[in-house]
Parts: structure tokens; C-alpha cells; sequence
């Protein structure tokens, strides 16, 4: 059963040459980990505002849970869909544990106080994300690795139905980058619909139970990773030579589709300099 369906969907920006959406249609499942791939410019995080109402398409039709964005009251949507935006400022000054505590709102409105059931949450959304050490900390004084996790554990606070993530890795260290795919993975095989813009592919492959990979505002191929990331559509897509080689483990992911760039080599007008890696 899917969370999201869209279909034909629209999208140009003003003044652009093209659509950044191009009459996309595509299912979303529940209680999984999709991961939406794609160039820079493919139309990645235009697709996931359409998904989630933030930006009207000119055409082509949005549901999620059966109805369409329209038919859902955007209270009871906020209670639903949990979302990391790519990037925010605060407006005014707030403790981490403070940001958090807002994944709360939708449950509570504007005049409840939070109760026992509220805390338990945002304490563990923190313990989650790996913030709970930082709990006092002003978030104006966050690094940006940082500041990117607590977004995380506020949407974790509100537990929702559904997560929609875009680029919720960047900034983040090695270690911190594993430990969130490892967590949306793990929330994706508890039945959270898990939906994130990553421009990961081989974290993507290894912890994603579905890729839908993007090009040009039209979908260019979706599916699991084995299925979706060959040499073929990686060239294709990335205007680049690569070679796919099955991660060696070990673990969970063992075998799962790597792609390595190639140096050195003429593709679509760009050259690793030198002969440098690309």
C-alpha cells in the first residue's frame, strides 16, 4: 500500500528553461525507507515540497493515505508527516531541548502544556538523534552537523506516520551520517514511512529499501537498489562513468550496489581534471 502517490505532476519555476518536474508519477510505500536520488537541478526537493503540499503543481494530482492533500485538514497532516527541512534559521533564541519540544505542537496547539507523554517523547527523539548531551545548548551555537541532528530528534518528537527528510546527512561527520541512515532504516522496518533527498547513492543503496532516482524533472528509474543502480543509469543520469561493485560487508548490507566514479575520462563535457580521482 503506498503513503504517497503522485501523479503527473507539474512543476516549472518561473523563467526556467524547463520543468523542474516533468509529469512525474510514482508510489511511495508504507512502512519503508525510499530514497529520492538525482543530479543537482534533477528536481529532488521541488518532488518532495509537491509530496507534502508546501508547493502547488500545475498540474498532476498528490495523496497521501488515500486522499488527496486537499482533503486532509493540515492540522491532522502535521500530526502525520514528520519533516527535516534541507536547512533553516532559527528566528529567535532557543535550547536544543527547546527545538525539540516543538516536534510536540502539533499534538498539543498553541495553549496545552506539555505533559508526561510529551517529555518521554522529546526525551527519546533526543536520545535518538544524539543530542540529549547538548539538551541546554543554544542552537545558534551549534556546529551545522549538529544543529542538522536536532532537526532530526524534533521530527522524531512529534512520532509521526511518516518522515520526509531532505538532505538530513549534510554536514554531518562519518560517524553521525551512519547512525541516522542506520536509524531511518531501523524506523522504516518498525513501520515509519521513511522518504529522504539524499545525494548519498551508496548509503542510499546500502540502507534504502526503495530508490527513486530523478533526472531532468522525470523519473528515471525506481526500485530497489540492486534493480535501480547499474553502470548504465548511473552515466546515463550523472553524465559520468562508473563501475557498481557489491559492498563486501560485513553485515546487514553486504552485496549491496557501490558505485565507484571513474578518473580520467571524457563524459557529457566534464573531465577529472589532471587525471585525478573524480
Amino acid at each position: 500500500m503506498s503513503a504517497w502517490r503522485c501523479e503527473g505532476l507539474v512543476y516549472r519555476y518561473p523563467d526556467a528553461a524547463r520543468p523542474a518536474l516533468d509529469r512525474v508519477t510514482l508510489s511511495v510505500p508504507e512502512g519503508a525507507c525510499t530514497a529520492v536520488l538525482g543530479p543537482n537541478g534533477s528536481g529532488k526537493s521541488t518532488l518532495l515540497r509537491a509530496l507534502l503540499g508546501t508547493l502547488a503543481p500545475a498540474a498532476g494530482t498528490v495523496r497521501f493515505g488515500g486522499l488527496t492533500l486537499a482533503e486532509w485538514p493540515r492540522a491532522a497532516l502535521a500530526r502525520e508527516v514528520g519533516v527535516v527541512p534541507q536547512g533553516e534559521e532559527a528566528v529567535f533564541p532557543m535550547s536544543v531541548r527547546e527545538l525539540v519540544g516543538m516536534g510536540r505542537y502539533p499534538h498539543l496547539g498553541p495553549w496545552r502544556r506539555e505533559g508526561e507523554a510529551d517529555r518521554r517523547a522529546v526525551r527519546e527523539a533526543m536520545r535518538r538523534a544524539d543530542v540529549d548531551g547538548l539538551a541546554d545548548r543554544p542552537v545558534g551555537t551549534l556546529s551545522g552537523g549538529e544543529r542538522q541532528r536536532a532537526r532530526v530528534a524534533r521530527a522524531l518528537a512529534q512520532e509521526p506516520r511518516a518522515l520526509a527528510l531532505d538532505e538530513p546527512t549534510a554536514a554531518l561527520d562519518v560517524a553521525h551520517e551512519m547512525a541516522i541512515f542506520e536509524l531511518l532504516r531501523d524506523l522504516g522496518r518498525a513501520g515509519t514511512t521513511v522518504l529522504l533527498v539524499t545525494h548519498n547513492l551508496n548509503l542510499a543503496a546500502r540502507y534504502a529499501d526503495r530508490l527513486v532516482v530523478l533526472d531532468e524533472g522525470r523519473v528515471a528509474a525506481e526500485g530497489t537498489p540492486s534493480e535501480v543502480l547499474t553502470a548504465e543509469l548511473v552515466q546515463r543520469v550523472y553524465r559520468w562513468p562508473a563501475r557498481i561493485v557489491p559492498h563486501p560487508g560485513p553485515g546487514p548490507d553486504t552485496g549491496a550496489p557501490q558505485v565507484v566514479p571513474l578518473a580520467g575520462e571524457m563524459c557529457g563535457g566534464i573531465r577529472a581534471e589532471d587525471g585525478h580521482a573524480a
